[in-house]
């Protein structure tokens, strides 16, 4: 029997460091795991290079079966050489923005994405026609990432797959619909999804809320959790020797003006100030400071100011060398901005350590839904300093005293959260048969 071939498209993908990178690359290397030709319909490197960042530790993990196209999208928003721009963008740019848009709305109503939708769509049907494709998948965002799926459905009967982590028309912060959400995107979002054969949400949150809007289409929509990854280490790290000599507390993950960041440092100072097992403790950061490498004013202030108190921006860190960043703490602190719809897939890999997880996010947040229960799991009641400083003494009080044994119970009980463990069902779902 022949293999059967997956065209995946991805906006993010090695070496681009943004979030949907590692969702993007974990799906194609299990899929290439299952017996799957894999191809990948994505950007130039350079796309990543010059805005998001790169970490070419990333492009080294991909499956060397999968096979990777790439396609300029002439997108001018990561174009950021001036040097290079015409006349009337250098001088009148917001003039050129909205002259520029008609590029895009008129062939797929997303702004700065619209107009990649003919050139994906030669793309996938040149693939398709050297190497027949049986499955398509697209994830989001960009959305028009969708747009090969559908293509190759609409001309050759091809199966496709949308694969959302987060969402097209609902603000996962607010849990209102996003202003962007046209009348358009609702049309667009409706022929796609009537199409496809299956879509996947990260939780159970946006499922719920797209079957809400989409009931015919209930029965498609599967939640394929973000889960953890291992990049030639494994993350059940061991108890750190030297804990009784001050705690390392830990967060790890990209820092956005929607993390919590003032509050938690407010509150991580008043929990130092009364709590005895937080004597000589620091707060260690890791991350890149907002989304294109370039930190917020407000955040950088605020972490100056922070080192005072001990808390430290120690810069980010690589995939390869996330294991060993674990090792060197002892309590993680799990920020996230507030909205019900809010997982983040660094929940998955900080349950992985076993490592006590201090949470200092709404807790109605989807991020409880995966920790509760854990043994290691901390949450703090709210985001008001009071609570989160409770909160992180009591992380300091269980980190001082967890043994080996309940460590490796908690990551036992993790172990459930691998990306692989997420996503082999749809794989098997997905097989011809």
């Amino acid at each position: 029997m022949s293999r059967p071939h997956l065209l995946y498209t991805a906006w993010s993908f090695p070496p681009s460091r943004a979030g949907g990178v590692y969702r993007a690359l974990a799906t194609v290397n299990a899929f290439a795991s299952a017996g799957w030709d894999v191809t990948v319909l994505t950007v130039p490197e350079s796309v990543f290079s010059g805005s998001t960042g790169t970490d070419a530790a990333l492009l080294r993990e991909v499956d060397n079966r999968v096979r990777i196209v790439r396609d300029e999208p002439d997108v001018p928003a990561f174009q950021n050489d001036i040097t290079r721009w015409r006349w009337l963008r250098a001088r009148h740019p917001e003039l050129y923005k909205l002259i520029d848009l008609r590029r895009d709305l008129p062939r797929f109503p997303e702004p700065n994405y619209g107009r990649w939708r003919k050139r994906l769509e030669t793309a996938a049907e040149q693939i398709h026609r050297d190497h027949p494709v049986d499955v398509a998948i697209g994830t989001a965002n960009p959305h028009v990432d969708f747009i090969p799926g559908w293509h190759l459905n609409r001309r050759f009967g091809v199966r496709h797959v949308m694969d959302y982590r987060d969402a097209w028309q609902l603000d996962v912060f607010s849990g209102r619909r996003l202003v962007t959400a046209t009348p358009d995107v609702r049309r667009w979002e409706r022929r796609l999804m009537a199409s496809a054969d299956e879509v996947w949400f990260v939780n159970e949150a946006i499922r719920a809320w797209h079957v809400e809007q989409h009931p015919a289409e209930a029965d498609k929509m599967h939640v394929v959790a973000n889960g953890y990854d291992e990049y030639g280490h494994s993350l059940r790290v061991p108890v750190r020797k030297g804990r009784d000599g001050g705690l390392i507390f830990g967060y790890i993950g990209t820092i956005t003006p929607q993390v919590p960041l003032e509050t938690l440092i407010r509150g991580w100072a008043s929990a130092r100030r009364r709590e005895p097992a937080l004597v000589g403790a620091r707060l260690e950061l890791r991350g890149y400071l907002g989304h294109f490498g370039a930190g917020e004013v407000e955040t950088q202030r605020l972490i100056a100011e922070a080192r005072a108190d001990d808390i430290h921006y120690l810069g980010p860190v690589g995939k390869a060398d996330i294991a060993e960043t674990y090792r060197g703490f002892d309590v993680l602190v799990l920020a996230l901005g507030t909205g019900r719809y809010v997982t983040s897939g660094k929940v998955f890999e900080y349950a992985a350590t076993g490592i006590p997880v201090v949470s200092v996010h709404d807790p109605g947040n989807a991020a409880s839904d995966v920790l509760r229960g854990m043994p290691n799991w901390v949450p703090s009641r709210s985001l008001s300093v009071d609570d989160i400083a409770e909160a992180l003494a009591a992380g300091a009080r269980m980190a001082l005293e967890q043994t080996p044994t309940q460590r490796e119970a908690a990551q036992d009980l993790a172990a459930s959260f691998s990306r692989t463990a997420q996503i082999e069902p749809r794989i098997a779902a997905l097989r011809p048969r």
